[in-house]
């Protein structure tokens, strides 16, 4: 369960007293991380001891989190190309546009459809599947990159309250590429995906991966755990079971090994290395390398479930 307390300067935080995963209340800290974004302030991070899922403790309500996302460096938010890092961003970006479209049409079976994809940014990704036909929707909470997306790609982005007006089954696919892990009502969500899913439909989801190689080498300056904006850090043990929990089979895994090098990238710079752009690089490179060898290594986890039909 989920509390709203005022702490510090009278800010809403939200303090979980109850795993939204297992229902367990027995929680052990694991670290302390820093906003390194907005407001340099320090986040607990603690684990289940049940079930092992992770999440930033005392983070804000999503009634204050806005100001934590006013960054110029938010790129899914402002799609900024400032520094060799966001460049590099922008150019991988358009290589996982075909990669992720290639990945949709092989799941699912369909050329063309119904597609949902929530947390759109400033809108490429559903841009790029209505240029190949798909009959596309989108959700996005910040009205500065809906409004990027209807500037540059003619893209209604609805706000977050409409993925309580679509009908049931009305989507062959629904896309979260780095969005889960920011929801602050979890298991409601889960459940509004299963609705609005068609049976045969498809559900992808791409969040990082707290087990990952670069995340065991950065620890607490892990850029990826991004709190207090990441609430919840999932590993690919308890990924499955969220889907379980709602009626999803998880059919797929796949790794995302170039995120490595962007995350270990912000991670240098966040340790104030002298070359953050060497280190990352050369950090990224060794992640990336072990993730090849085994996927529950890579720096995000792309995850594509399917619905177990209810009899």
């Amino acid at each position: 369960m989920l509390f709203c307390t005022k702490l510090g300067k009278e800010v809403n935080r939200l303090h979980i007293d109850t795993c939204p995963l297992c229902g367990k209340s027995h929680f052990e800290k694991v670290m302390t991380c820093t906003d390194h974004y907005a407001t340099n302030e320090p986040f607990d991070i603690c684990r289940c001891v049940a079930c092992g899922f992770l999440f930033t403790q005392d983070a804000p309500d999503e009634s204050e989190i806005g100001r934590y996302y006013e960054s110029p460096d938010y790129i899914s938010h402002t799609d900024t190309r400032r520094g060799l890092a966001n460049r590099l961003y922008h150019y991988v970006r358009q290589y996982m546009l075909r990669r992720k479209a290639r990945l949709i049409k092989r799941c699912c079976g369909l050329s063309r459809g119904r597609l949902l994809d929530i947390g759109t940014g400033t809108g490429y990704f559903p841009h790029f599947m209505q240029e190949r036909g798909w009959r596309v929707s989108a959700i996005e909470k910040s009205p500065q990159a809906r409004a990027f997306a209807h500037e540059h790609f003619d893209l209604e982005a609805d706000a977050p309250e409409a993925l309580d007006t679509y009908e049931a089954k009305s989507f062959d696919v629904v896309t979260l590429w780095h969005v889960m892990e920011h929801l602050q009502h979890l298991n409601e969500t889960w459940e509004r995906l299963y609705s609005i899913l068609d049976d045969r439909g498809i559900l992808v989801i791409a969040v990082p991966n707290p087990t990952s190689s670069d995340a065991r080498h950065y620890k607490e300056m892990w850029a990826a755990y991004d709190v207090p904006r990441h609430l919840w850090h999932f590993t690919p043990a308890v990924m499955q079971q969220f889907g379980a929990k709602h009626g999803f089979i998880l059919t797929e895994r796949h790794p995302m090994p170039f995120d490595a090098f962007y995350v270990s990238m912000l991670s240098e710079k966040y340790r104030k290395s002298g070359v953050p752009f060497l280190k990352g690089m050369a950090e990224g490179a060794e992640a990336g390398l072990a993730s090849l060898m085994k996927k529950e290594r890579s720096s995000s986890m792309i995850y594509v479930f399917q619905k177990k039909v209810k009899a």
